[in-house]
Parts: structure tokens; C-alpha cells; sequence
């Protein structure tokens, strides 16, 4: 009797933890599914608010939803968004900042080439003075280079090699800048080197025609004639429709007169950072 008395009471409180055990995971999920609610409406309010134009809120309201649900698969285009956010309040550093941390949080996760892309415009836009400071520059070349390598057959690799080009003008300008300068100070050697890294490395910008020039005028000044002449007949034979032809051609006939340093125009250069809402918002409504 005692027996049974005391394999009663066991059953019970086997029961009792059941119970208990399944109230819990009850509990749990209801938890989970709020939480999950309450991170959706988080991200919900932060696109009507980047609709509104409302930039630095959308960027916390991401952050927010983020933070409330890490576990789920919104967490990483909530990252994502609140960095995109930033980016169009022109808060660069702190645009840059999160999406090292989404990288790092969120290892392969299928919108990283959009990451890596932001990365590279947000050292673009930190551009100021290309004449004292070449490191936004050279970081912005670097990332839309890993973008157009890594990403090839990504939307945003064209718009990465344009990009480049872009970069490449500013530079090749830097090195006419130097090259024109060391001109007026008659350093003749260091001018020469300027140019020849123009049209080396930048021999696609606009500014290699003029490179060309200033090394034909250079080399006749210092009476190394066939040099002069070797880089005037690569400038006829490539660019022979060009001004800078036409002022080469000059130095080789008797009324030659040095002619004044003029600037070679810059390509036009249009914003290409149309995409990434759109292609965005094209995801989102593949994931709803």
C-alpha cells in the first residue's frame, strides 16, 4: 500500500514538471513571436521614416529592430539599412562603422556585395582635397576593385568600374598638377617622372594627351630631339585629331613659341547611386 502510495506521489510530480516544462516553452515562444512582432514593426517604422526622408530616426529605428531579434533573419537587413540610412544623412563614419560590423556579424550573408559597394561609396563621399590627401581615394579604388573581383556578375560592379575610372581622373589630375608645377620651377627630371606615371597608370583618362605633350616639350627643351619626337609621333598616331596634337606639332617647326599650360577637360561625371534602394526594396518584396 505504501508502495503505491508513494509511486502515486512520483507520477504526480513527474506530471507537475510536464506541465511546467511545456508551460515554459509556451511561454518561450509567446516571447519570441513578440519580440519577433515588435522587431517587424521597428523595421516598418524605419522605412516609412527613410521614405520621409527622416534619416538619422529610420537609421535607430533599424538599429532598434535589430537589436530585438538578432536571431532572425531581419537582423542582418536591418544592419544593412542602418547603414544605408546613415549614408544618405551623410554620416560616413558612422555608415562605415556599421557595415564593418555587419561584415563581421554576419559572415556570408547573401547582401554582403551591397556592404562592400556602401563601403566604397562612403569613402568616396570623404573626398575633400585629392591634393593633400589621397587615402578616401585610394581606399574607395581598393574597395570598388574587391566589389568588381569578388562580385563580378554583382549590379553593382559596373557602377564599381566607373567608379574607378572616376578615381583614375582625379588621380591622373593629382600627377598633371605635380608635373605642371614642377614645370615652372624648371624641374625638369621630376616633371618628366609626373607625366610618365600618367601615361603608364592612367593612360585611359582624358588627361594623357596632355601627359604625352608636356614630355615632347620637356625633352626638346633639354635638346634630346629624338625622344621628343618619339613621343610626338605617339601622340599623332594615337590622338591626331586632338589640340594637344596640334600644339606638338608646333614645336618642330620654326615659329614654334612655348605655348601656355592649359587644363584638359574632365570627364562629365553623373551619380550612379540609384540602385541600391531599389534593388533593396526589390529583395524585400521577394522576402514578404
Amino acid at each position: 500500500m505504501k508502495l503505491i502510495i508513494k509511486l502515486g506521489k512520483l507520477l504526480f510530480v513527474l506530471l507537475l514538471l510536464q506541465s511546467c516544462t511545456a508551460e515554459k516553452k509556451e511561454i518561450s515562444l509567446i516571447k519570441e513571436m513578440d519580440q519577433e512582432q515588435e522587431m517587424i514593426s521597428s523595421y516598418k517604422e524605419g522605412m516609412i521614416a527613410l521614405e520621409k526622408g527622416d534619416t538619422f530616426y529610420a537609421a535607430q529605428k533599424f538599429l532598434e529592430a535589430e537589436l530585438l531579434y538578432p536571431q532572425s533573419e531581419w537582423a542582418s537587413k536591418s544592419a544593412l539599412m542602418a547603414s544605408y540610412a546613415y549614408y544618405l544623412q551623410d554620416y560616413f563614419s558612422k555608415s562605415l562603422f556599421n557595415l564593418e560590423r555587419f561584415l563581421k556579424t554576419y559572415k556570408g550573408d547573401p547582401k554582403e556585395n551591397y556592404a562592400h559597394y556602401l563601403i566604397a561609396m562612403c569613402y568616396y563621399e570623404l573626398i575633400v582635397d585629392e591634393k593633400t590627401d589621397l587615402s578616401s581615394l585610394v581606399n574607395a579604388k581598393n574597395k570598388f576593385q574587391y566589389v568588381i573581383n569578388n562580385f563580378p556578375e554583382s549590379d553593382f560592379a559596373s557602377d564599381s568600374k566607373y567608379k574607378i575610372d572616376l578615381i583614375n581622373d582625379i588621380l591622373a589630375s593629382k600627377e598633371m598638377y605635380i608635373g605642371r608645377h614642377y614645370i615652372k620651377k624648371q624641374k625638369w627630371i621630376a616633371a618628366i617622372n609626373r607625366f610618365k606615371i600618367v601615361t603608364k597608370d592612367y593612360d585611359t583618362t582624358v588627361y594623357v594627351e596632355e601627359a604625352i605633350h608636356r614630355l615632347v616639350e620637356i625633352y626638346y627643351h633639354l635638346g634630346l630631339i629624338e625622344e621628343s619626337k618619339k613621343y610626338g609621333n605617339l601622340l599623332g598616331y594615337n590622338y591626331a585629331s586632338s589640340e594637344w596634337y596640334k600644339a606638338t606639332y608646333k614645336i618642330f617647326n620654326k615659329d614654334y613659341k612655348k605655348i601656355e599650360i592649359k587644363k584638359a577637360t574632365k570627364k562629365e561625371k553623373k551619380g550612379l547611386f540609384k540602385k541600391f534602394k531599389k534593388l533593396f526594396q526589390r529583395n524585400e518584396k521577394k522576402s514578404s
